[in-house]
């Protein structure tokens, strides 16, 4: 079951974490890192977000981020 919706304040500093079922890796190698990193700066230029601080592991990563 999913989490419920948190709400959304403008300014609002967020912590963003996923991880791999059964704690597996999400990334491959350094082409899915890439791949990762891209689809991140998409998202940040059509939503308009600012990230802060990013890290990538290896079955998981962190991202903190805020709305421009």
């Amino acid at each position: 079951m999913s989490r419920p919706l948190r709400l959304e304040l403008s300014g609002g500093l967020y912590h963003v974490t996923s991880r791999g079922n059964r704690r597996e890796d999400i990334y491959h190698d350094d082409t899915d890192r890439e791949t990762w990193l891209e689809t991140l700066a998409h998202c940040c230029e059509r939503d308009h977000w600012v990230i802060h601080s990013w890290c990538q592991m290896s079955n998981h990563y962190h991202v903190r981020a805020s709305d421009a």
